[in-house]
């Protein structure tokens, strides 16, 4: 609990560092706490659970969702497989969510029932760093599962620095497309529309009320500047917290700085409710 609230961190990446581009740690530096990768990750790059589960519950975190990645063009990979050690240190505190892409896994409905049988909370599909649109057919098959057993798809919804990005793929026009042909699909906008897409992040957010917006990756004393054409109180019973950790300071700082710009009744929604209510068996 974080002041008396439950906090859920939607957007969360702890991969084996030998399994990533060189790029992602030196971003986890840039951007993450100085010696965070040494107090979290052992000798050999792999993620210690104990000291997640530690310094997560010292941040107020109750539950975390853990993100995995199958993106060579340029991250690397962060697989599934990988984060079910620490999901199994502390089933309670930490959820994995499924990820695939249409370049590398065939019959892809095949290999997303494989990972939401092993607890996937959700499908996150990173366009820009996997190298596809999310309208390509050969994703609707996944789309199908998702709508049978009433899991949310997660997008990439922000531009990326990360060489070998094509950050046009993140444009929520495509989104658009999706739920026109699934309609029932809830659809949530992990960084909300970051660099060129913010009014269409919250034009789909405000408009349909399967969309919903993730918070991950923006800085919240930035957040009124963002979405200066939209009435904020309106629209952030709409958002839901995330931090893209490592890549932040600390969730802490982050939900208390995101609960001074919302209206005293939003709050728990923002930083748990919202969660609870969209994301596959996270309720109290």
């Amino acid at each position: 609990m974080l002041d008396g609230h439950r906090l859920i961190d939607a957007h969360v990446h702890v991969p084996l560092l030998s399994s990533l581009k060189p790029a992602w740690a030196e971003w986890a530096r840039n951007f993450g706490r100085p010696g965070l990768l040494e107090e979290i990750w052992d000798a050999d790059g792999r993620p210690i659970p104990a000291a997640l589960d530690r310094l997560f519950a010292d941040e107020g975190v109750d539950t975390a969702l853990l993100f995995c990645e199958y993106s060579p063009k340029a991250t690397g990979y962060q697989h599934f497989d990988d984060l079910l050690p620490i999901v199994e240190h502390n089933p309670r505190r930490f959820r994995p969510v499924a990820n695939v892409n249409p370049h590398l896994h065939y019959p892809i409905a095949r290999e997303l029932r494989r990972q939401l049988d092993l607890g996937g909370a959700a499908l996150k599909l990173h366009p820009v760093h996997g190298g596809f649109r999310i309208d390509d057919a050969a994703l609707y098959p996944a789309y199908a599962v998702l709508v049978e057993r009433g899991v949310p798809l997660i997008v990439h919804c922000g531009t990326s620095s990360f060489p070998g990005s094509t950050n046009a793929n993140a444009d929520p026009v495509y989104a658009d497309t999706v739920l026109r042909d699934f309609p029932d699909l809830t659809v949530v906008l992990a960084h909300g529309g970051r660099g060129w897409w913010y009014d269409a992040a919250a034009f789909l957010a405000l408009s349909r009320d399967n969309v919903w917006i993730e918070l991950s990756g923006l800085p919240p004393k930035r957040l009124p500047e963002y979405y200066a054409r939209f009435d904020v109180g309106r629209l952030s019973r709409k958002w839901i917290f995330g931090t893209d950790w490592p890549g932040v300071p600390g969730q802490a700082i982050n939900a208390r700085a995101i609960a001074a710009l919302v209206p005293d009744d939003v709050v728990p929604l923002v930083l748990g409710g919202n969660a609870e209510r969209v994301y596959a068996g996270l309720g109290r």
